[in-house]
């Protein structure tokens, strides 16, 4: 069964609770705590992506996914993405990833965070466009994220792997803080076909970029700031890419403060940039 896709075309820039930024929450709770915190939307993580995360039974029709897809309903908040798919030399699409986007699926999600973790660019372009056609089957677009710790490490990287891919099915996603890790500009953005940029997931972050790649890696899983607490140009680079797509905010922080202060906190700080980059944009007055 394929749960409903709350259809988020008209809202203009609908804001997404990400799952990073409140990692110690299961899926059904973290819908709660997007709803309670005023969010349009959120993103759920089914697959942990490393092993200090807790393992919790959200592959399949298990009760922990039939109570979430309950809350999504009963709050109303469209489900943006799913996470995370990642692209590895072994993997075999049908056989790893089908349980995860028929569980998308039925949840109502509409898009898929994929990472790149094969060196073999031309072999990661043939899994992405496989990907493509099964996720085509449930509605759901697989997005390749450039993060510097990963095979794909920029822009650049990860254009000309959709471009080979050449699959009408995916998209590039953008994210703030590899965005700017990685040295890319807005110049870089623009030369992106729109086609390609479903959403995107904004932070912020320290002037000081990372010199190690274990640095980068702590930063990016840890130490984020919210939207507009630091030195990226968040207005430049989403004034560089298409209007109205949905907007995630992925800020996990140093922060020992309850979730749901977290996510508020969140939810401001992206507020305020969204502003600042579309003045003329009247639900956010």
């Amino acid at each position: 069964m394929v749960g409903p896709k709350v259809d988020v075309a008209d809202a203009t820039h609908p804001i997404a609770l990400a799952p990073l930024t409140v990692l110690e929450l299961g899926p059904a709770e973290m819908v709660d705590c997007a709803a309670q915190a005023g969010f349009d939307a959120v993103g759920l993580r089914l697959i942990r992506a490393t092993e200090a995360e807790p393992l919790r039974p959200t592959i399949g029709m298990t009760p922990l996914v039939r109570e979430t897809r309950r809350r999504l309903d009963d709050t109303g908040l469209a489900l943006i993405d799913i996470e995370v798919l990642r692209l590895t030399p072994q993997t075999r699409i049908r056989h790893d990833f089908a349980a995860f986007i028929e569980t998308g699926a039925y949840l109502g999600a509409s898009q898929i965070l994929v990472t790149g973790n094969d060196p073999d660019h031309a072999r990661l372009a043939d899994h992405l466009a496989e990907l493509a056609d099964l996720a085509a089957d449930y509605e759901l677009t697989p997005n390749l994220e450039p993060m510097p710790w990963t095979d794909v490490a920029n822009l650049q990287q990860a254009a000309a792997i959709v471009a080979r891919a050449a699959h009408p099915n995916i998209g590039l996603l953008v994210d703030a803080l590899h965005y700017d890790r990685a040295m890319n500009t807005p110049a870089d953005l623009d030369v992106l076909p729109a086609a390609w940029i479903r959403y995107v997931q904004i932070c912020d972050g320290v002037p000081e970029r990372p010199t190690t790649v274990e640095a980068l890696r702590y930063q990016g899983r840890n130490a984020r700031l919210f939207p507009g607490a630091g030195n990226i140009d968040l207005v430049a680079m989403l004034r560089a890419l298409p209007r109205d797509i949905p907007v995630s905010v992925e800020s996990p922080v140093l922060w020992q403060a309850p979730a749901i202060d977290r996510s508020r906190a969140a939810l401001r700080g992206a507020r305020e940039v969204l502003e600042l980059a579309y003045a003329d944009c009247r639900h956010l007055a």
